[in-house]
């Protein structure tokens, strides 16, 4: 009985012991991983949108002058994330302003990202455009570098002017629309014709074509 009893209490006190270091092992990385637990929850944080408006309608300026107005459902901003950008993710459309606060260009897109300090717009999701002059382009996906000036895509592009449809892959213009290329032409339709509903592949006549529009 007595050595029993004596286990019994060397038992209870190791238990004891190591319910005791336990306890201080957990407060002391508790105590040490504490700025690790809020570097943790800003970098969480930094996934989360700073700001999500419904139903927008607003114009944008820069350096005092309008440069367009934007019409979306939902406009998102992440200025937390690197690099940081606007979200149009349930579409958006854009007016696009000269310096006269003339239209230069209507774009609708079904997504659209602006990243701001690139000052880059990316377009995706059947992107249609109306220039000024009156052409309309049509792609899947389209950038817009507000530094460069320059508009461009590598994916198939519809061109309809006044008289025909000029289809390819690859374009570039200048963000006013009125100097533009085509870097592999698949097809010239007169108005008349159908378009065709589904990008054609390059043509070895063709691939190596492009077509130069200056006005």
């Amino acid at each position: 009985m007595i050595l029993k009893r004596v286990n019994t209490y060397l038992i209870s006190k190791n238990i004891t012991a190591t319910t005791l270091v336990a306890v201080m092992f957990v407060l002391f990385s508790a105590c040490s991983g504490k700025n690790k637990n809020l570097a943790d929850a800003i970098s969480e944080n930094d996934t989360l949108p700073s700001m999500t408006s419904l139903g927008v309608t607003t114009l944008i300026s820069d350096s005092g002058i309008t440069r367009y107005k934007i019409v979306t459902e939902e406009w998102t901003i992440f200025d937390k994330k690197n690099p940081p950008y606007w979200a149009f993710e349930k579409g958006v459309y854009l007016e696009k302003f000269d310096t006269l606060f003339n239209i230069d260009a209507s774009i609708k897109a079904d997504t659209a990202y602006y990243y701001e300090k690139k000052k880059l717009w990316e377009l995706k999701g059947n992107v249609q455009i109306h220039s000024q002059r009156g052409d309309k382009f049509s792609t899947q996906q389209l950038y817009w570098d507000e530094n460069k000036k320059r508009i461009y895509s590598d994916k198939f592009i519809q061109i309809e002017q006044e008289d025909k449809a000029i289809t390819g892959y690859g374009f570039e213009s200048n963000q006013e629309l009125t100097e533009y290329e085509i870097k592999n032409t698949t097809g010239i339709f007169t108005i008349e014709d159908t378009a065709p509903a589904t990008p054609p592949q390059p043509t070895d006549s063709l691939s190596n074509d492009s077509i130069k529009k200056d006005r």
